[in-house]
């Protein structure tokens, strides 16, 4: 993989990018304040609700408050998700079971003792002859422990330890991937509610056209053509401000089910991932990332299950403690007393297991596969961290070089718009056009700076984390 080479650059120099594009958002949001003092105007542009990229503005100049920091807000809509998530639940439980998997292989090494009983017709057989109770009550108790298997219960327990670690890992990852999906929301959200600021400044710009017009053609008729003209626009734009107000409405659904019904408001998140890191440290970032480690631990854990495999072969030994008593009334002697004990060392000595050969095969072929599959999500990673941070990268140049557009697309349309009220050198169609393309320019910032900022996030997921990143 080779880097991009403007990432290996100085600080300084990789720096002035970033530094531009919050220049470009501040810039861009100064062009879409009040501009109605210039000259006439029939649309309010410079109310509160202008479009969210303003607050970049006073966040890069440090006036966001803490109450509305983006930032805090990404966290607790995080936090919300986080504790209501079943599968997060789910996810802690399986880790939790992990943990309890290893303390029962642990214990097939502590002392065992069980007792036992049973009551009905017995009798005994032996060369002094044959002796029956009719009715017998016959008690055990047995105590043991395991001194030596050759290390299969240790074995078996690493093995149980690094599963347990690979359960934390991916809890660890489903996290992630929740703290990704509501930051990818958030952001779609923001998205959506600039959609409805700029298409409602459209309708409202092309309804004041449509009354100017209606003004005219009362005094000459032979501009009605101008009015219907400007009455589709005002169509067009209202099915447009219609259907992001859909879209807002559909994506605070899907964010709800997240985080509940309290969404908190969008302030300042045109301001947040704007940097993007230089490609060597993302790509260094890589085997940090959740997924990646629970592979390494099921490859781990593959080794330590191949070792007890193998050692199913080994001699046991062990220490037994056994005693039996039985009391019997009726039959050939009448009332009767018996009873035994037994203590010493076991031992049992596999001599035949033709299983085991082959099933330490298969483990070691599951280790060398679990190996495969991490050193092919690595791989896989690595060159995706790379396309998304070109994507990335492209995608916050559009919002540059949109916003420089934007500033010509500004003077464009004032000027159109004068020439056609004051010099009659415009026609209608010519404003309208301008005012299409200026509005149309400003929603592909949007989507720019939207794409460029849920493109971010995906690279730090494929990484250290977005969780990581919040706090």
């Amino acid at each position: 993989m080779t880097p991009d080479p403007t990432l290996s650059s100085p600080p300084s120099s990789r720096r002035a990018p970033l530094q531009g594009l919050r220049v470009a958002v501040a810039l861009l949001s100064a062009t879409w304040l009040p501009w109605a003092a210039a000259q006439p105007r029939c649309i309010d542009e410079d109310r509160a609700e202008a479009i969210a990229p303003a607050t970049a503005a006073s966040a890069a100049a440090g006036a966001a408050t803490s109450a509305l920091d983006p930032r805090g807000q990404l966290q607790t809509m995080v936090r919300e998700a986080l504790a209501r998530s079943h599968q997060v639940g789910a996810s802690r439980l399986l880790a939790d079971a992990a943990e309890d998997d290893i303390r029962e292989t642990r214990a097939s090494k502590a002392i065992q003792a069980s007792v036992g009983g049973g009551l009905g017709p017995g009798g005994s057989q032996s060369l002094a002859g044959t002796e029956t109770s009719a009715l017998q009550l016959r008690g055990s108790v047995n105590v043991g422990q395991l001194l030596y298997d050759g290390g299969r219960i240790d074995r078996l327990t690493d093995w149980r330890t690094q599963m347990a670690e690979s359960a934390r890992h991916g809890q660890l990852n489903v996290q992630e991937q929740l703290a990704l999906n509501t930051v990818a929301l958030a952001l779609e959200r923001s998205r959506y509610r600039q959609h409805t600021v700029v298409y409602g400044q459209y309708v409202r710009k092309m309804s004041c056209l449509v009354e100017a017009l209606e003004t005219i053609v009362r005094a000459d008729r032979g501009r009605a053509s101008e009015l219907l003209q400007a009455k589709k626009s005002l169509q067009q734009a209202e099915i447009s401000l219609a259907n992001s107000q859909s879209q807002l409405r559909q994506t605070e659904v899907r964010l709800r089910r997240f985080v509940g019904d309290n969404l908190p408001g969008t302030e300042g998140l045109p301001s947040v991932l704007l940097q993007v890191e230089p490609l060597p440290q993302l790509v260094a970032e890589v085997e940090r990332a959740s997924e990646i480690a629970a592979l390494t631990a099921q490859a781990a854990a593959m080794h330590h299950y191949v070792d007890a495999v193998a050692a199913g072969t080994s001699p046991q030994v062990g220490w037994n403690l056994s005693g039996t008593q039985s009391i019997g009334r009726g039959g050939s002697r009448g009332s009767v007393k018996n009873g035994s004990y037994a203590l010493g060392i076991s031992v049992n000595i596999p001599l035949l297991s033709p299983g085991v050969p082959p099933a330490t095969d298969a483990a070691r072929k599951r280790a060398r596969a679990a190996e495969m599959q991490r050193a092919e999500a690595i791989e896989s990673r690595r060159f995706r961290v790379a396309e998304v941070h070109e994507q990335a990268l492209a995608s916050f140049d559009r919002v540059r070089r949109t916003a420089a557009v934007l500033r010509d697309s500004e003077q464009v349309r004032n000027a159109t718009l004068q020439q056609w009220q004051q010099l009659g050198r415009r026609s209608l169609f010519d404003v309208m056009a301008a005012e299409a393309d200026h509005f149309n320019l400003r929603v592909s910032y949007v989507n720019a700076l939207t794409d460029g900022q849920q493109l971010n996030a995906n690279l730090l997921s494929l990484g250290r984390g977005v969780s990581e990143w919040l706090r």
